[in-house]
């Protein structure tokens, strides 16, 4: 019974430190866009710069094979 006297107040104080969390997070603006970053995965586009950069791998390796025989 008498650890009640300490756990009660220590579990309100622990409540209100989470409210004050949570609060300042939907204020700072946390929680503004929920959807956009799910979505912005779907509509990534390939650069043909990535397409050019993995082409110019597959010519090394030719060329390596070409110079050194097979790998």
């Amino acid at each position: 019974m008498e650890s009640l006297y300490l756990l009660i107040p220590l579990a309100i104080l622990v409540a209100f430190i989470i409210a004050a969390l949570f609060f300042w997070s939907v204020k700072s603006g946390q929680f503004d866009d929920m959807q956009g970053p799910a979505h912005s995965i779907l509509m990534d586009d390939d650069s043909p710069d990535l397409v050019d950069s993995h082409d110019n791998v597959s010519d090394t390796l030719e060329e390596k094979e070409d110079s050194h025989g097979k790998l």
